[in-house]
């Protein structure tokens, strides 16, 4: 059982969750209590105020991870960091969204985990120092790396054939990728523009990107949610 500090409260420095944590998810749970080891009974006690679905209401965060781990998608998402690139942590978070098999940090191993509203505690990340260490974890895994970028080159992201197990990597912030990820990318998508702005905000892609993916290999019945 954890404690509320390590599975229910935002932890300082989050600082724009905690306005609203005290008007999202739910209070105490009535009584009688259910029995099931998944429930973590501090949360039962004083209520569930984090950033879950309702399913995994008062939930240990061990018992999240491990359902989450019966369902994980074969896609995996790369992020350099190399300028501590406040997008990283809203990149984790829609990575969490779409239940991704790993979170790649490559470059600096600590990053900006502001936006992440520590949605990193419930998925996989990983650190690799240099492109060449990434590309053989990829490698020994028979993962291809596909890079998002802008780049001479680029197919299309709206037509596109992404594979099913598959990285997508992004450059950091301004910069893109570097001439050394790019070699390391099996090839590269872009996503079609049509304003005067030379790129996307790095989050926002990152989003588009997945749900792009989504749309080739994600079957769920909307009709049943």
């Amino acid at each position: 059982m954890s404690s509320l500090s390590d599975d229910g409260a935002v932890p300082p420095g989050d600082a724009p969750y905690e306005e609203f944590a005290t008007s999202v998810g739910v209070g105490p749970h009535p009584l009688p209590w259910p029995e099931d080891e998944r429930y973590d009974r501090e949360l039962l006690a004083v209520g569930d105020r984090r950033n879950v679905v309702d399913r995994y209401r008062y939930w240990t965060v061990s018992a999240i991870v491990a359902d989450l781990d019966t369902q994980r998608r074969p896609l995996h998402v790369a992020i350099q960091n190399w300028e501590h690139d406040f997008n990283i942590g809203s990149i984790v978070r829609t990575a969490n969204a779409f239940n991704v098999s790993g979170v790649h940090i490559l470059g600096r191993r600590r990053w900006n985990k502001r936006g992440a509203l520590v949605t990193d505690r419930y998925l996989s990340v990983y650190h690799h120092a240099s492109v060449a260490e990434m590309a053989a974890w990829f490698a020994e895994r028979d993962i291809p790396i596909v890079g998002v970028d802008n780049l001479p080159g680029s197919h299309p992201l709206e037509t596109a054939s992404l594979p099913e197990r598959v990285c997508l990597l992004f450059g950091s912030e301004g910069p893109g990728l570097t001439d050394e990820a790019v070699a390391a990318c099996a090839y590269l998508v872009a996503i079609d523009q049509a304003g005067s702005t030379r790129s996307i905000n790095a989050g926002a892609a990152a989003a588009i990107a997945m749900y792009a993916w989504g749309l080739q290999w994600i079957r769920t019945d909307l009709s049943s949610v």
